[in-house]
């Protein structure tokens, strides 16, 4: 009888302790927050317009700019930013992953944590050049800078000079964007003996890309919907 009575009590503590584990769901318990990738993307934005806006006075910049390029398989090209200069244009692609980036000047594709390829940005940021030299035609002599801009979320595996001041192809994290540009613009000044364009040549630069942006939506959408089917 003592044993019945044992194990009736082993048995009763065992399910009383099964219905304690369970933490029991409240329809007014918090979920866990996430952000969706389109939210992702504005808040990077944000941060990049911030580090702009820390520009030099003599600077300009412009932002999401869409302009012709025969060259392109889609007949455009989509330009992130453009930092106007009197030392020179600094064209900025900027680029939302998460993990360690590997990647050479010269590599068609770049590494994502070992998963998955990436078109080498430096490459496409090339195309983007050779669009804006062709609208800003009659400056025939400035000098480009090219830029990629990665979250804080990556860590960098690249080519050790793409983090150099002295190299016009630079790897940037998107808190150091302003640094980057305003000792990039120092070292011309120091290094070069080109004439700086004047204040009136800045804005025309600025006048001539702006009036070349295509802003119809259609046309936009059409370009996205093309990339993203390549």
């Amino acid at each position: 009888m003592f044993k019945k009575i044992l194990s009736w009590f082993k048995l009763s503590s065992e399910k009383e302790a099964q219905k304690t584990s369970r933490k029991p769901t409240s329809p007014n318990t918090p979920k866990k927050r996430t952000i969706d990738s389109s939210r992702i993307g504005e808040l990077g934005e944000y941060k990049i317009n911030i580090q702009l806006d820390q520009l030099p006075k003599d600077t300009k910049y412009l932002s999401d700019i869409m302009i012709k390029n025969p060259k392109s398989r889609t007949g455009y090209s989509q330009i992130d930013h453009i930092v106007i200069s009197p030392n020179g244009l600094f064209v900025i692609e900027t680029k939302n992953y998460n993990g360690e980036i590997k990647g050479g000047r010269t590599d068609k594709y770049w590494r994502v944590s070992n998963r998955f390829n990436m078109f080498n940005p430096l490459k496409q940021n090339y195309g983007h050049i050779k669009a804006i030299e062709r609208v800003l035609s009659e400056f025939p002599d400035l000098l480009y800078i090219s830029m990629i801009s990665f979250t804080m979320r990556c860590r960098f595996s690249i080519d050790p000079d793409l983090r150099k001041i002295e190299s016009n192809e630079l790897i940037v994290y998107d808190t150091e964007l302003s640094e980057f540009i305003s000792r990039k613009i120092n070292r011309i000044r120091a290094t070069s003996d080109k004439v700086l364009l004047t204040d009136a040549e800045v804005q025309r630069i600025y006048e001539t890309i702006q009036g070349s942006n295509i802003t119809d939506p259609v046309l936009r959408s059409e370009h996205v919907a093309k990339i993203k089917k390549e």
